[in-house]
């Protein structure tokens, strides 16, 4: 991956819906060349998908919770339960595994109190928890899709 390619991810992280001309002419380059480049990160995975970002508070998704999981069980099957289940539940929009105080951090999103209510009641009934940790967003401060692509470290 070259200098040129990093802009190019820069401005598809942007503004994916760009017509390839635009983005080749943003780039100093051809369409052509250009569109090959994003052909190949796409075939390479790099680019993983082209999605559209939705306003949460205007679909009715507005409320955002930080669940924290401390586990109990770390067994195999325990963790396939666990993947499982939080795979299929629609308000969790991230999950991760994590180091320190619990063993999973997951991010949802709600409309309000009841809908948390509502998950919490499903999750907990579908694989066994110690524990459950519950933070509710106040505000927003920041919010991205895009990562920064010109830090030391970066991938060839």
């Amino acid at each position: 991956m070259d200098a040129i390619d990093r802009k190019i991810l820069a401005i598809l992280q942007e503004d994916a819906s760009l017509p390839v001309a635009e983005v080749a002419a943003r780039v100093n380059l051809s369409q052509t060349p250009c569109w090959r480049r994003i052909q190949r990160m796409e075939a390479s995975g790099v680019i993983q998908r082209r999605v559209a970002l939705l306003d949460p508070d205007k679909i009715g998704c507005g409320v955002s919770v930080f669940v924290a999981i401390e586990a109990g069980d770390h067994s195999p099957e325990w963790l396939e339960r666990f993947a499982g289940a939080v795979q299929s539940m629609a308000e969790v929009m991230e999950v991760h595994r994590t180091t320190g105080d619990f063993d999973y951090l997951l991010r949802v999103a709600v409309a309000d109190m009841p809908a948390y209510d509502a998950f919490y009641l499903r999750l907990i009934a579908a694989v066994p928890i110690r524990k459950v940790t519950s933070r509710f967003s106040v505000e927003r401060v920041k919010w991205t899709t895009a990562f920064p692509l010109n830090q030391k470290g970066k991938a060839p």
